[in-house]
Formats: C-alpha cells, structure tokens, sequence
C-alpha cells in the first residue's frame, strides 16, 4: 500500500510537470505567432483590422522587445484614382522625412479587393491612423495634405514636427523706423515717391501721393466709390518740368523695360514733347483713356485689383481658366473665390526662382520646391492688434534662407513666416462677402 501510494504520487508530479511544460510551450508558440503577424504587417497590413489593428491588452503585452513600434498611417486607394495620385507624393514625404518616427503604408485596393472590406473602407483613398499599440484613432476619406495629416497626429500627441520646439521666423518690430515723411512715401506700395512720376489725387481730407501712374491705376480698380469725375481730381506730373498736370490735359508715353518687359509711364502736358522723347527712348504715345484700358485690362482673379502679369503670378484653374494673382496670397485666394483646384505659378521675392504650387479639394496637393515657405507680412495697429500689411508685402520663397535674406534687405518689414498650407488654409476661411470686400477702399484717404 505504502508502495503504492508513492507510485501514485510520483505519476502525479511526472503528470504535472508534463503540464507545465506543455503550457510554457503553448504560451511560446502563442508570442512566436503574435511576433510572425507583426512582421508580416511591417509589409503586407493587416488581414483584419478588429484583429490585428486593435490588439487586445493581452495581446500588445506580448510585442516581443525586438519589434520596433511605430505609429502608422495606411492609407487605402488605387494608382488610377485622381485624389489617390495627389496623395502619392504626400505619402513618400512622410515617409521620408519621419520615417524613424512614423510608418507609411499604401494599399492599392483595385489590386487588392479584399483589403477593402477588411478595412472596412467605403471610399478612396482613405486614411486610417493607428497608434503604437496598433489602435485606430481615426480614419478620414478623401484627399488629406500633408499639413492636415501632421496636425491630425499632433491632435492625438504624436508631434513629429517637433524639433526642439523650434520657433518660426518672425520679425515683430523693424530693423529701423520708417523716418521718410509722409508726403514722400507711396499710399499704395509704401515705395517712395519718385518726383518724375508723382501721381496725386485730391480729396476732401487731404491729397493722396502715389509713385507712379500705375499705382493710381490699381487704387483706381479697388475704389468702392462712385468714379465718375475722379479724373478731374488727379494730377499727373510732367515728366520734363516736374510740373502738375491735370489729367484731362496729360498725354502719356508708355514702354517696356528691355530685360523684364514691364511698362513704364511718362506723362507730358505737351503732345510734340512726348514725341520727341518717344523719338529718344522709345514707346507709344497714349491718351488717357487709352492708357486706362490697357492699365485694367489685367486684374487679379483674388480681389481684381489692376496689376502687371510681369509682376504677378500666374494661376491655372481647374477647368481651363487662366488668370493672376496680384500677390502670392491672393493667389491663392483664387482656390476660395472659385472653389476650384488651381495651379500657381510664383516667382521668389529674393531671387526670382519659380515656385509651383497645386491645391486639391481646398488644400495643398503638391509644392515645388518642398522647402517653400510664405512671408506674411503684417503691422501692428494702434490698439496692439496685428493686421495684413497688405499685397505689398506678402511673398513665397523657395527656402527659409531666402525668406531671412530678403527681410534683412527691407529694414522696414514686420511679419511671420508661415507655410504654404496655412496661407491657403487662411484664404478657404474667408466667407463670400470677405472674399467680396477683399483689398477694396472705400473711399482715399491719405496716410
């Protein structure tokens, strides 16, 4: 009996030994699976989001060490789609530029039908955002910019921008004060008057000076008043004796500059003087209303102010419509005033290099290059508030280098540098009677 008893019990450990060890095995196989899944979904994705893309506690604990963590975004769509080829280059960016941060996964689902209703994906492309843990935090259908993307994730605290909380370039006060009299400084462009080509316009509360006939004429196009009889409050200067001329009584001789093509103005109380100029430099003579014409035959497809296509930049909307941007920012406007796609084409403040940028569904969709940045020059008003600066001020320049060149060359600017993407973002904010009100005076009156 003793005999027996003992047998008993050594069956018994031997018994729950056998047990142990089959457990520890089991639970081996079970991490060797978790671990297999997670690597084939470093490349392949998931084969079912409820599964594999939301773990279960358990299974998150069981993330062998040597398997990195990211957060991930996989966004769904097809190399034929129209929205899905504008995400294509967005997605390589992340890639590269956070790809110690973050993990980029495309799926073409026309190739791959089944991903579709494992995702459970409605439409394309689709972008769906996982944490580390592999737990969807949201997912959005459609084109998505990249800045949007960026922000969505700093929404949830992944903040793969932040380098050292770095600080954007601004310069809220200038190098040195504007000490230029008054009566010396363009109402328009802020430039300073030229007395060859000084333009006035008289008011009931003060004269208006402006540099050039052209700056006239783009005060003229943002004018709300009644214009009727404005001409008899202008006075041009003659070119020769720098004396005022009244517009009824100017004729006008008009070229282009040689290396830029952009015109230039002369205005002259005697018609044989024009002539005999035009005989040294060039040009043709014009009347007022000629001149006038020509001035406003070019408008700003943002706020239709009057401006020179030398000078503005040049936009393609969806649909075959050409037209300009009196300014970078107006430019983009364009995006809001239509509520079409545009593509434009911009030129460096500093150095004239161009600049393309493309808008998809009210966002940016592509920019050349990618260092590209915006100036949004802005002055502080009397009560402390900040407020646009106005077209004269605004710019894009292909890198932030550029941006600080250019600031450092005109002492008298304050603004911010902001990117691209909130320029654009600020102008789809705007309402139809913003939209409508935008860069128009009205009435003159003198700084």
């Amino acid at each position: 009996m003793k005999t027996t008893t003992k047998g008993s019990i050594i069956v018994i450990l031997l018994a729950a030994v056998a047990a142990v060890v089959a457990i520890k095995q089991n639970q081996a196989a079970s991490r060797q699976s978790v671990s297999e899944e997670l690597l084939q979904d470093q490349t392949t994705g998931p084969t079912s989001p409820n599964h594999k893309e939301n773990p279960s506690p358990t299974a998150a604990a069981e993330i062998p060490q040597m398997v990195q963590v990211r957060p991930r975004l996989v966004d769904l769509g097809a190399n034929k789609c129209v929205p899905c080829i504008m995400m294509k280059p967005i997605l390589e960016e992340l890639k590269q530029d956070y790809k110690d941060k973050l993990e980029v996964l495309f799926i073409d689902v026309w190739e791959n039908p089944s991903k579709a209703k494992e995702y459970k994906i409605n439409l394309i492309p689709t972008q769906i955002f996982y944490d580390d843990d592999g737990k969807e935090l949201f997912r959005h259908e459609g084109f998505f910019s990249k800045e949007d993307i960026l922000t969505k994730w700093k929404e949830f605290g992944f903040d793969f921008t932040n380098e050292g909380a770095k600080t954007a370039f601004e310069r809220l006060e200038p190098v040195k004060l504007d000490t230029r009299p008054k009566e010396q400084i363009c109402y328009m462009c802020d430039k300073a008057v030229q007395p060859k080509t000084l333009v006035v316009v008289q008011t009931d509360k003060g004269p208006v000076r402006l540099c050039s006939p052209h700056c006239y004429f783009i005060l003229y196009s943002c004018l709300t008043e009644d214009k009727t009889g404005l001409e008899q409050k202008v006075m041009f200067t003659d070119w020769l004796s720098g004396k005022a001329i009244a517009a009824s009584d100017a004729v006008f001789l008009s070229g282009q500059e040689e290396k830029t093509g952009r015109p230039w103005i002369k205005a002259f109380s005697d018609r044989a003087q024009a002539v005999e100029e035009r005989a040294a430099s060039g040009g043709s003579i014009l009347s007022l209303q000629a001149l006038q014409d020509r001035e406003l035959s070019h408008r700003c497809g943002f706020c239709d102010r009057a401006c020179y296509p030398q000078d503005a930049a040049r936009i393609l909307v969806e649909g075959g419509l050409r037209t300009w941007g009196c300014c970078s920012h107006c430019a983009l406007g364009v995006a809001a005033r239509t509520g079409k796609d545009i593509e434009v084409h911009e030129k460096d403040r500093l150095t004239g290099e161009k600049i393309v940028v493309k808008t998809f569904d009210g966002a940016i969709a592509s920019l050349e290059p990618r260092t590209a940045v915006a100036w949004f020059g802005q002055r502080k008003k009397p009560d402390g508030s900040w407020a646009s600066a106005g077209c004269f001020h605004q710019g894009f320049f292909v890198s932030e280098d550029n941006l600080k060149v250019w600031v450092g060359k005109n002492p008298y600017e304050t603004g911010r540098m902001i990117s691209i993407s909130q320029a654009l973002a600020d102008k789809m904010k705007l309402t139809p009677e913003q939209i409508k009100k935008a860069c128009k005076i009205g009435e003159c009156v003198p700084k």
